[in-house]
């Protein structure tokens, strides 16, 4: 087990910082090669793609993002059982790193593709649940901090994204493949340099293999490690708000796949005379999440600190209500690129995920810090793999129903899509009161030094 680190009451520790640079090493890997997978496989043959149709793309795709987040539950179990959470981070971005290199080998090889794609998958599952759970064991229980850490930790995440496109989709695009491949290898590399030669020194404790002596201890005292009424309500909980998170990914993630062969097939991308290559798009996003997300890290802290802040629940209900009104403007375009066989404006897709990228605010941080805060200690890093396993399944549907759209048009699949997170969302607000009743209080955000008064905070165990 795991200890926290102290640090002051309206600061963050610096092992968050660290955390933050190595999560924005491997998002620049990750989101580097979901920029150009399927451009990859829809590409002509004679460029160095493969040919496929969009729907054969769309459902590799969808399997593959799909396994990216399934592979956490078996990460977090061995973590939580055996490496602990920093060896786990290190090992993943190793795997993860020599995949991006197998892509980048030069050959159109199928088999090299799909051995690349598995390294990616199995690295994925080591180290994504790990190192969101040693963000949240960097803080005490009921500190006020966390949901704004979460926050923090999630620019680092799309400041990757950023880079992502910005030198993995350019190299990829415009000079080959493999140099996008290559680049987002040497990303990952860094990512793990960073992470082991400062790890020590700013961690402390926190993600360390946990000790037989402790395992033996628990068993001991409960050996089928059983929880109470109170851990089970809290464990419903997770599960409960992973089935709507699933609504959410499998329409957000349409940006990787459906909405990237639309903006480059039927979308104008020329301003002022420039044609703006298509892996630039996926950029939107994670801009739009480094000038948005300082404001909403200080809003939902600034809440807490006032005991104003919404439920967890409510703030999720909200970000499925954003980006259901994000795809009212995917409608707009798809009207406006139907007719007389013209293209869409680019600032429909910019609105598009504006709002996209609002609701993934409320949503997806807040999710990961509602993990470490509702799991029980000892299954920290097993229950965010099963947070991810709800990724897993919206990443499969997304490429899916992708899918369809060259049966439907894009018109109709939008306006489902538009349907389905709006009614989701409202589903989901209106039961919000009696979930966060289920969490019996984790949600308050409570200074620690209310909860235990005239004493330190304790370190939490993760």
């Amino acid at each position: 087990m795991a200890q926290s680190t102290a640090a002051p009451a309206r600061g963050h520790p610096k092992g968050l910082y660290l955390l933050f640079t190595t999560e924005m090493w491997e998002r620049m890997s990750y989101y580097g090669m979901r920029a150009l997978l399927v451009l990859y496989m829809v590409g002509a043959t004679d460029k160095g793609g493969f040919g496929w149709s969009q729907g054969d793309a769309l459902r590799i795709y969808g399997l593959y993002t799909g396994l990216v987040y399934a592979t956490p539950v078996l990460g977090g179990y061995l973590a939580d059982r055996y490496l602990g959470q920093r060896l786990s981070v290190t090992l993943g971005g190793i795997l993860m790193m020599l995949g991006q290199f197998v892509l980048a080998m030069p050959g159109n090889s199928e088999t090299l593709f799909f051995t690349g794609l598995g390294l990616l998958v199995v690295g994925n599952g080591f180290f994504k649940p790990n190192i969101s759970t040693m963000v949240g064991g960097l803080y005490a229980p009921g500190d006020p901090r966390r949901d704004g850490a979460f926050t923090i930790f999630y620019i680092g995440i799309n400041v990757g994204a950023f880079l992502a496109s910005a030198v993995c989709g350019t190299l990829g695009e415009k000079f080959g493949w493999m140099y996008g491949f290559g680049s987002a290898g040497v990303g990952m590399g860094l990512g793990v340099l960073v992470f082991l030669a400062f790890g020590k020194k700013l961690l402390g404790d926190v993600g360390l293999a946990p000790k037989p002596v402790e395992r033996k201890a628990s068993a001991v005292a409960a050996p089928a490690q059983a929880l109470t009424r109170q851990e089970w309500d809290r464990v419903i909980v997770i599960l409960v708000l992973a089935l709507f998170v699933v609504f959410f990914w499998a329409a957000f993630e349409q940006a990787g796949g459906l909405m990237n062969l639309y903006t480059d097939a039927k979308v104008d991308r020329n301003v002022f005379g420039f044609e703006v290559p298509t892996t630039w798009m996926q950029a939107v996003n994670p801009l739009f999440i480094m000038l948005l997300g300082p404001i909403f890290a200080e809003m939902w802290t600034g809440l807490g600190r006032k005991n104003k802040d919404p439920s967890i629940p409510a703030k999720m209900a909200m970000g499925l209500l954003l980006l259901s009104f994000g795809f009212v403007f995917m409608l707009g375009a798809s009207k406006q690129s139907e007719a007389a066989g013209g293209k869409a404006a680019l600032m429909w897709v910019v609105a598009a995920y504006f709002f996209h990228t609002a609701g993934e605010l409320c949503l997806s941080p807040v999710g990961l810090s509602m993990v470490t805060k509702l799991a029980p200690a000892r299954f920290a890093s097993l229950l965010m793999g099963v947070w991810f396993i709800a990724n897993a399944v919206a990443n499969y549907l997304a490429g899916l129903i992708g899918g369809y759209a060259e049966k439907l048009g894009e018109f109709d699949l939008f306006m489902a899509i538009t349907v389905a997170t709006a009614v989701a969302g409202v589903v989901l607000l209106a039961i919000s009161p009696f979930l966060k009743r289920m969490m019996h209080g984790a949600d308050e955000m409570k200074p620690v030094a209310e909860e235990q008064p005239g004493s330190e905070p304790q370190p939490k165990m993760a």
